[in-house]
């Protein structure tokens, strides 16, 4: 594996290569099983696959939750190494924003995509989000471009992003990762206490109890769900929405095919987000 830290390097040893496939996994590092299933659908469908490594700050509305962030640099590498990863772009935080009036990230407007969910608890997240992602995009030029749908929001902002820029990149969207008893697995579950981490698990068990009563009265079942996460003292419930998943809006009843169910809580002080699609 190659590390690049600077992007010119990157580009020009790219630009070597411009007849083959480029897969492209972004990442704000301290790795799981999540990203190396993104890793191992990239390495499938690629000649080559390059990782990035950047906790963007731009990105983070609470700069405690940017301070927290886990970094095991080491542990990443070796575990980017034993993947048969090809590149990681490891850039420092002066090569992505030189200068500080770089960190100004009001050139992109998403509508009401990014008004809702995320985007109403995190004031310019999302903004913040398409400008790393465009000035990744810009140095890697990749043909396909692999997330998550933990970050469902995120995956539709970043299409529109892509329109907008005009790139001829291809988003290919893998599933949530999960934990034994259904956790969606993060970065940020390593800073769960035990007793954090075992309430956790009511989050999907909520996601799971509106999936089992779908075919009931909407209103009801997502009452009942949000009291599974809201039984605990120390979670708090931010939002459990359910909408469309092409525009985010509302929906008050199941549409077959087209419903997303959103969740976004703080457990003891963590914030943790999941989805499921209906």
């Amino acid at each position: 594996m190659i590390i690049f830290k600077k992007q010119t390097d990157i580009r020009v040893y790219l630009k070597r290569l411009e007849a083959i496939g480029i897969g492209f996994v972004p990442t704000m590092g301290a790795l799981h099983e999540g990203h190396l299933s993104l890793i191992r659908q990239a390495k499938k469908e690629n000649d080559l696959v390059i990782v990035s490594i950047f906790i963007n700050p731009t990105q983070f509305n609470n700069s405690e939750d940017y301070t927290k962030y886990p970094i095991k640099v080491e542990s990443d590498i070796k575990m980017l190494t034993e993947a048969k990863v090809d590149i990681l772009f490891m850039p420092s935080k002066e090569e992505i924003y030189p200068e500080e009036k770089d960190l100004n990230n009001d050139n992109f407007d998403f509508g009401t995509l990014e008004q809702v969910l995320e985007g109403k608890m995190r004031k310019n997240h999302f903004k913040g989000v398409a400008q790393i992602v465009s000035i990744l995009l810009n140095t890697v030029e990749p043909h396909k471009l692999y997330l998550g749908q933990k970050d469902y929001q995120q995956y539709l902002i970043i299409k529109m992003l892509i329109q907008q820029l005009n790139k001829k990149v291809t988003i290919v969207l893998c599933p949530i990762v999960r934990e034994a008893k259904g956790l969606a697995m993060s970065s940020r579950n390593v800073r769960l206490s035990p007793k954090a981490h075992l309430e956790a698990n009511n989050i999907f068990k909520a996601l799971t109890y509106l999936e089992e009563h779908k075919s009931e009265k909407l209103e009801e079942v997502s009452r009942k769900a949000k009291e599974i996460i809201t039984q605990s003292n120390i979670a708090d419930l931010e939002y459990f929405e359910v909408v469309d998943k092409n525009t985010l809006s509302p929906l008050l009843s199941i549409e077959k095919g087209n419903t997303l169910a959103c969740i976004a809580v703080k457990i003891d002080g963590v914030r943790l987000i999941d989805n499921i699609l209906l």
